[in-house]
């Protein structure tokens, strides 16, 4: 079982940044494959970046490439998600996801084991 939490969600004007992080709880994210995905109302679950439990691949949705940047620190059971140059567009809520060992597949939510509750992000323009 792991649980997760996400959190430095908040509000920030366009152009500005914000730095996500999602921790874990009861075991530790070495063997886990991470993934960010974002919604807002009235619109479909989407992708944004994953990481592979071995740290080696990188996944980003197209939407996000050149300012977003996942990472992650096995150490503090944390997966960071840095986001620079934010545009409004890019308001939402913001979930963590884990999955055991690895998937051809992390852009897709279906092959996500656990998932966060959540945290808000909010670009004014």
């Amino acid at each position: 079982q792991v649980q997760l939490v996400e959190s430095g969600g908040g509000l920030v004007q366009a152009g500005g940044s914000l730095r996500l992080s999602c921790a874990a709880s009861g075991r530790t994210f070495g063997s886990y494959a991470v993934g960010w995905f974002r919604q807002a109302p009235g619109k479909e679950r989407e992708f944004v970046a994953a990481i592979s439990y071995s740290g080696i691949s990188v996944y980003y949705a197209e939407s996000v490439k050149g300012r977003f940047t996942i990472s992650r620190d096995n150490a503090k059971n944390t997966v960071y998600l840095q986001m620079n140059s934010l545009k409004p567009e890019d308001t939402a809520v913001y979930y963590c996801a884990a999955r055991k060992y690895g998937s051809s597949r992390l852009l897709e939510r279906e092959v996500y084991d656990y998932w966060g509750q959540g945290t808000q992000v909010t670009v004014s323009s």
